[in-house]
């Protein structure tokens, strides 16, 4: 083989080299430091402030307003101010509710992560760990889907088609059913 082509072949094996000790060997790489291991920094913030998460889309995207979202938006919406009252008030029973599980789930799941550290771990804790988490991840999405149904009472229809546009939404054959308003 002429030179030139031995030392390419050289160069590109030593690349190749190089690149695979630096290619992360999972998607979970560096992972193994979060404080929580199945909890990232971002959902621990989320979970401790009571956001959703994503844990109301099915409302949220089928027409059911979420009361944060309406605050936020309640100039464009045009709310009352007994609108904007109630909405708030939904707001903080929502929060006083979901954060105390959002607490709980961090606990449920720093135990569970701790197991697995200790060694501890058997079939029965691990049984009983996953159906505590469970039920707490249950209540938690419970929580914050019953409060977009209730917010979709205090708005009028015609509201509720306007935070879908704010929203960026679609409109869908979806949005809005259901809507019992109270007004």
């Amino acid at each position: 083989m002429p030179r030139v082509t031995l030392a390419l072949l050289a160069l590109l094996s030593a690349v190749g080299s190089a690149h695979a000790q630096h290619a992360p060997a999972s998607p979970y790489a560096g992972w193994e430091h979060r404080a929580v291991k199945a909890l990232s920094d971002q959902q621990l913030a989320d979970l401790r402030a009571g956001r959703g998460m994503g844990l109301a889309l099915p409302a949220e995207l089928n027409g059911y307003p979420g009361p944060i979202h309406v605050l936020e938006l309640a100039d464009q919406l045009r709310l009352t101010t007994d609108q904007r009252t109630r909405v708030q008030e939904l707001h903080a029973a929502m929060k006083a509710e979901t954060i105390p599980l959002g607490e709980r789930l961090i606990a449920q799941e720093t135990d569970l992560d701790r197991q697995f550290a200790t060694k501890s771990a058997t079939p029965a804790s691990l049984e009983a760990a996953t159906v505590a988490i469970g039920a707490t991840q249950g209540a938690l999405r419970f929580a914050h889907l019953r409060y977009h149904l209730s917010t979709l009472d205090v708005l009028t229809p015609e509201q509720v088609r306007r935070y879908g546009e704010l929203r960026g939404y679609q409109a869908s054959g979806g949005h809005g059913r259901g809507h019992k308003g109270h007004h």
